[in-house]
C-alpha cells in the first residue's frame, strides 16, 4: 500500500472519529499507521479465534465495518 493510500485512510479514520468516537483516544499517523497495516495483514489471512479478537479490536478502533 502506498503512503498516499494510507494517508487517505488516515484521514477517513479521523473523518469517522469525529463521528463515531468523540470519547475515545485518536491516534496520531504513526499509531494508526502500525493499527492499520495490523488490521490489513489479519485481514488478508485465516484467523485462529485469538486472531480473530484482535481483528475485531482493531476494527472498532479504527471504525471499520
Amino acid at each position: 500500500m502506498t503512503e498516499q493510500e494510507v494517508h487517505k485512510r488516515f484521514l477517513d479514520y479521523r473523518e469517522r472519529h469525529e463521528y463515531f468516537g468523540r470519547h475515545k483516544k485518536i491516534f496520531g499517523y504513526a499509531e494508526f499507521k502500525e493499527l492499520d497495516a495490523e488490521h490489513r495483514a489479519l485481514g488478508a489471512r485465516k484467523r485462529d479465534d485469538e486472531e480473530e479478537e484482535r481483528f475485531e479490536e482493531l476494527a472498532s478502533l479504527l471504525f471499520r465495518d
